[in-house]
């Protein structure tokens, strides 16, 4: 029995942030992907590795967890003082789905260092040392996004002393800059429900006091505490525990409802990446 060859799909695997995913132009898939729709979403699910029952990822780029399941798409840009169209792939570990709904901020401090290796940044708009300023339009959320990426001899600075949270290493520090990241206008913009402050009503875990905010990407921040936690929880006390994340589901999609992304809270499965869910508490000591 023959197979089909594999076939060679330019692309370039980076980090931004407390994330990182696979990087393409738009000019560079297979025609049939060039455009939204099913060839588009199985090429990236196979190229990442997706959906994998055994939510390991091993054939594939995925990392297996969400924050390293993840894909990016760069274009010309499609509006005027812009350098770079933006479109973000969320892709699901252990089921067939891309979601395409939000933005991931992480990554954008990788757009602008790529669309500047890529050439999609004017070359006399790059100075031999100093900063590049890099105009993203964000095709997700359909909002400005600006990058300042260092540049030495004339080349993105990947090396340096920035510390950040969650990621080992240090590097370059990249500055990225929301314009008006509110989604939609008027008073309610950045408050979907209008309430600096609302009863978020969630079936089996109660009324919770929740700040329900649209600003980049749709988060609900909780206190720590109505949900039985300190704050100081690290990843696996989350991601390990079945029942957390079953709770964190029903909370999100309660949320997703109230916020008005989903009119049904069963609509939320399709919509995976957003609404986010913080939990916030006050200052706790510790020992590093």
């Amino acid at each position: 029995m023959t197979h089909a060859p594999q076939i060679k799909v330019p692309a370039t695997y980076m980090r931004g942030g407390t994330s990182k995913g696979v990087f393409f132009r738009l000019k560079d898939l297979p025609e049939a992907a060039q455009v939204p729709g099913k060839a588009r979403d199985n090429l990236l699910l196979r190229v990442i590795g997706s959906p994998d029952p055994y939510q390991k990822q091993i054939d594939g780029m995925g990392g297996a967890t969400s924050s390293t399941s993840k894909t990016v798409i760069l274009a010309e840009p499609t509006q005027p003082d812009h350098d770079v169209d933006y479109l973000f792939g969320q892709v699901s570990i252990d089921k067939p789905f891309v979601d395409w709904s939000g933005n991931c901020g992480n990554l954008t401090a990788a757009v602008g260092a790529f669309a500047i290796n890529g050439g999609f940044v004017a070359q006399d708009r790059i100075p031999e040392n100093g900063i590049a300023t890099v105009r993203i339009w964000q095709a997700n959320i359909r909002k400005t996004i600006v990058a300042r990426v260092p540049i030495t001899n004339g080349e993105v600075q990947e090396t340096g002393d920035f510390e950040l949270d969650g990621v080992t290493f240090p590097a370059a520090e990249v500055q990225v800059e929301f314009m008006d990241p509110a989604d939609g206008e008027g008073e309610g913009a950045m408050f979907p429900t209008g309430n600096l402050v609302d009863d978020l009503n969630v079936p089996g875990v109660g009324t919770l006091k929740a700040t329900m905010i649209n600003a980049g990407i749709p988060t609900i921040f909780l206190n720590a505490d109505d949900i039985g936690y300190k704050g100081s929880e690290l990843q696996d006390d989350i991601n390990g525990n079945p029942e957390a994340l079953a709770m964190f589901e029903n909370i999100r999609a309660h949320g997703a409802v109230k916020m008005g992304l989903i009119q049904s809270v069963e609509e939320a499965a399709n919509r995976q990446h957003t609404p986010k869910v913080a939990f916030v508490a006050k200052p706790s000591d510790y020992v590093s």
